[in-house]
Formats: C-alpha cells, sequence, structure tokens
C-alpha cells in the first residue's frame, strides 16, 4: 500500500497506479480504493506543513503554482501557495504551502501570519516575483526586511517596456547592471544604461530606474549568496516538479486532493534538501 501511495505522489494517475499493482501482485483496486489509500498521506502531509520552525530563516523565497481543482459542478483555479528558507547554518527547508482562491493581498497575509505563527523568524530578505498582492502582504507582514524582486521577471519587464530593435542590447547593459559587484558599481552601470537609453528606449529607463533598488537589494550579501538569491528560479525549479506530476492528473478532484498531492511532494523534496548544506553559513555571519 505504500508503494501504491508513492506512486501516485510520484505522478501516476489513480488509473494508471490500479493497473500496475493489478500486473505486478494479481490484485485489483478501484480508483476510488486507491484515493482513500493516499488519503493516508494527510497525517504526513499535516505533520509536515505544521511543524514548528526552530531556526532563524535569513532568506525566504515564496511564489505560487495555479493548479485547476473540481468544486462542486465547476472547474476553478486554485493558487498553491509555497515557501522555502535558507537557514542561518545554510541549510534548505520548505517551510510550507497553502490552497488558496487566488494570488490576492489576503491570501498571501494569511499564508505569511500562518508562517509567523509557526515561528518564522530571523528574516532578512524575502526573494519573490513583483505580484502586487504577494509584496503589499510581505511587506506589512515582514516590516524592516529587505524584498528582493525576482531579476529574471524584472530583465522580462525591462524587455517588455523595449523597442525590438534595441532589446538584445538592453538585456546585455542590464546583466552588466545585475552582475555588478557591489551596489557602488551597479549604480555607476546604471547611470551608463541611463545615458545609452533615454532617448531610445525612456519607457525601459523609467522602469529600471523604479526598480533599481528592489531588484539589487540582495548585493549586501555575501558573493557566493548573490547569484543563487537573485532570482526565483529554485523556487519555480519546485514548480515545475509539481508541473510535472499535475500534467498526469490535470484536474484536482478537490483542494484537499490538490494540497496532499502538492504537500506529499513537498515534504519528500525537503526530506531530501536536509541532506546536504546549501551554503556555508559562518560566511553568511560573519
Amino acid at each position: 500500500m505504500l508503494a501504491l501511495m508513492e506512486r501516485v505522489v510520484q505522478g501516476v494517475s489513480t488509473r494508471k497506479a490500479t493497473e500496475v499493482t493489478e500486473t505486478l501482485c494479481g490484485a485489483s483496486f478501484s480508483k476510488s480504493t486507491v484515493s482513500q489509500l493516499c488519503a493516508g498521506l494527510d497525517p504526513r502531509v499535516r505533520a509536515f506543513n505544521e511543524r514548528r520552525l526552530t531556526a532563524h530563516y535569513p532568506f525566504v523565497l515564496v511564489d505560487a503554482r495555479v493548479l485547476t481543482v473540481r468544486e462542486a459542478d465547476r472547474v476553478v483555479s486554485k493558487a498553491a501557495l509555497i515557501a522555502s528558507g535558507i537557514r542561518g547554518d545554510g541549510v534548505r527547508e520548505i517551510l510550507g504551502m497553502q490552497m488558496g482562491d487566488s494570488e490576492s493581498f489576503a491570501t498571501w497575509y494569511d499564508f505569511f501570519t500562518g508562517l509567523k505563527g509557526r515561528r518564522l523568524r530571523g528574516v532578512l530578505w524575502v526573494i519573490s516575483d513583483s505580484h502586487a498582492g504577494l509584496v503589499e502582504a510581505a511587506r506589512k507582514q515582514f516590516q524592516g526586511v529587505s524584498w528582493q524582486r525576482c531579476q529574471v521577471h524584472l530583465m522580462r519587464n525591462l524587455l517588455s517596456h523595449t523597442p525590438s530593435r534595441y532589446r538584445a542590447l538592453v538585456a546585455t547593459h542590464a546583466k552588466r547592471i545585475f552582475e555588478a559587484r557591489d551596489i557602488g558599481k551597479a549604480r555607476a552601470q546604471l547611470a551608463t544604461f541611463v545615458t545609452r537609453f533615454a532617448k531610445s528606449a525612456p519607457k525601459t529607463v523609467a522602469c529600471l530606474e523604479e526598480r533599481f533598488e528592489d531588484g539589487l537589494s540582495v548585493l549586501v550579501s555575501p558573493e557566493k549568496y548573490r547569484k543563487r538569491l537573485r532570482t526565483t528560479n529554485r523556487q519555480e525549479r519546485l514548480n515545475e516538479e509539481i508541473r510535472r506530476r499535475e500534467r498526469v492528473i490535470r484536474i484536482f478532484p478537490n483542494s484537499e486532493s490538490a494540497l496532499r498531492l502538492v504537500g506529499a511532494l513537498l515534504a519528500e523534496h525537503n526530506e531530501t534538501w536536509a541532506e546536504r548544506r546549501y551554503r556555508d553559513g559562518n560566511e553568511f555571519h560573519e
């Protein structure tokens, strides 16, 4: 039975899981039976998602994945809000997840309230995309904490304001800003960027000037931390794992089943992360 539940978590549909079990074991299980067995994952997911957070987490990365869920007689979109953190000792953890109706301010605010209720503390940076509800909720819940806007999303935003013939050149100059060794060099590169594109791409210049501080806040962290923490790429890799399994299911029968599958997957990844240190915590503290 444990093997059967594991196959479902790994992205095997209940129908396929039934077929495999019948072939290997000579026993037949209905889809409803498989679903009932998978409900046995609930205690594990609950324990993972409600555990007390006992460390300090200087860096918290947040993102959401939109899932398709059946609700009564309708098929609707739900947001799976996910947070991970890097502890003071350099070990990564998946902090938890929550299902919400949307990525609104209220939903993110409630999610952050839950994390703080589990003793999330020591936060110095929140790294995310620029979703308005998320950013507003983070700033209210984590006052005095720096927000690092994902530079990949910022680059896309810059290029969306840029005339097509200048996009390659804008990308090259913007990378020089993002890859600067310190804030002084970044400001010098910004000045060069403004001079170069003030007339040819004024909207791009205005966009970068407005978002410069949020896009470069991570520069005051140790250099080895910056490359991995200036974007939400690591968080989006989790989303890719969820997406790979979600494609098999396509439509979750309800929000509880979505929480069960995604929560079990995240708990599994969290165990893998705990086996190795992501960064040297001593370097950060120094």
